[in-house]
């Protein structure tokens, strides 16, 4: 005879706290996905892009639960399998449990890798918040082997996720198994202490049950927070703003001026040179799967002569610093440099200059000129309103621009579908006379 116990009885049959935590939040956050993915038809529509956001933020959270999961069994042992189990199930047991930990770090890892790889470089922020860089070294490939390395990651992705639904298959049939009809292995009560074996409508199972259903429901129901349609006001500081412009509204901005304008003075009969204040804006608008979306460039320089009675005299040229855009959504923004859209790598600056105006009414104008963007200068036409009091100047003005024609939206954005070719152009200037 001897003392020593029974293996069984060696360690507690269940699983320890720490472990059933991570189990069912992993388990919450895979289901998540799966029905997450499945709403992610159209990824060019600001619901798409949204999507995509929350999928990596989870994704992340489930790769950083799993690994936490890996080391903390490595440090813990699992309780050994109840008693009466054959051998053939301890072995596909194991095998389940392998799998699980393959798709729980493999899924998020070969998805990072894909929007590590991406064309457009989209940064992750998850949920809004904390930024979370590419896998080193692959962002800044050439496009060839960011192919390659977005091929591997697509594929394996895809690969992975069809291997999810079998073992989410294998692994719920096999306790629902032990649960209902064989009440000698005890299986569900490792990780729901207190189930008891044999019982169909124990409580523990309605309640995972029910907790499954509701994960379910948040993930087909569940609206993320769409991209932000407007930049936040631009800062301007006390002393440079003379008189401030009107705050961006999504569906007003940038088409109203924020002021009304006119000639108050008989126009001066020389060309002027004037000086812009940091108050002065540039602006566009657009619309993004039927949302209007407002932007603007904080980067612009303006070299004005102008002279409403001088107007063969005047000229002008704006320099734009294409880099300088934003729209509200810091992902999003940071896509607006790449080659699919300004391009700025190759054509940092976008130019508009004019040496031809006309006068149209009761101080209003309109400057002929030419738009330089992306390579590709065409003829466009700035109808504009200014009001001239003594040494200060105020203008607005607002046109419309054909994206395609300069290139901007390249690949699967040429498409007119969801954004559409005519962007809205606005500039609210205010100047002051040398």
């Amino acid at each position: 005879m001897t003392d020593t116990a029974p293996p069984s009885t060696l360690r507690h049959p269940r699983y320890a706290p720490v472990a059933i935590v991570l189990h069912w939040v992993i388990a919450a956050g895979i289901i998540f996905q799966i029905l997450l993915a499945w709403r992610m038809e159209d990824l060019k529509t600001p619901l798409g892009f949204a999507l995509v956001q929350l999928h990596k933020s989870i994704g992340i959270s489930i790769l950083v639960l799993s690994l936490i999961r890996l080391g903390w069994r490595l440090a813990n042992p699992p309780p050994p399998e109840p008693e009466g189990l054959k051998a053939w199930e301890v072995r596909l047991s194991k095998l389940v449990h392998l799998g699980f930990y393959v798709i729980m770090i493999g899924m998020p890892l070969t998805g990072w890798l894909l929007v590590s790889a991406a064309r457009i470089e989209i940064p992750t922020l998850l949920f809004g918040v904390a930024p979370w860089p590419h896998v080193p070294g692959i962002a800044h490939l050439t496009e060839t082997a960011k192919g390659v390395w977005r091929m591997i990651g697509g594929r394996g992705h895809g690969l992975l996720a069809f291997g999810a639904y079998g073992l989410i298959g294998l692994h719920v049939a096999g306790a629902l198994k032990h649960q209902m009809f064989d009440a000698q292995t005890p299986i569900l009560d490792r990780m729901a202490p207190g189930a008891k074996a044999g019982r169909w409508f124990d409580a523990r199972l309605i309640l995972i049950g029910l907790g499954g259903l509701a994960v379910a429901a948040t993930a087909v129901f569940f609206q993320p927070k769409l991209p932000a349609q407007a930049p936040p006001p631009a800062v301007v500081s006390d002393d440079e703003a003379d008189e401030p412009l009107a705050p961006a509204s999504p569906k007003t901005a940038p088409f109203a001026p924020a002021i009304p304008l006119s000639v108050e003075a008989p126009p001066p009969v020389v060309a002027r040179t004037w000086v812009t204040s940091k108050d002065s804006s540039l602006g566009f608008a657009l619309s993004w799967g039927g949302e209007p979306i407002a932007g603007r460039f904080d980067k612009f320089t303006a070299d004005i002569v102008f002279g409403p009675g001088a107007l063969k005299a005047s000229r002008v040229k704006v320099v734009i610093d294409l880099a300088s855009a934003v729209t509200g959504d810091p992902q999003r923004d940071q896509s607006l440099p790449t080659a699919d859209w300004f391009d700025t790598a190759t054509h940092p600056q976008a130019i508009f200059t004019a040496e031809r105006f006309e006068k149209t009414g009761q101080g209003r104008f309109t400057a002929h000129g030419k738009l330089s963007l992306r390579g590709v200068t065409r003829p466009v036409d700035l109808p504009f309103r200014l009001r001239i009091e003594g040494d200060k100047a105020h203008m607005s003005g607002v046109t419309t621009i054909d994206r395609t024609v300069f290139g901007v939206g390249q690949g699967e954005w040429k498409a007119t579908d969801q954004i559409p070719a005519e962007v809205k152009v606005s500039v609210q200037l205010t100047a002051t006379a040398k």
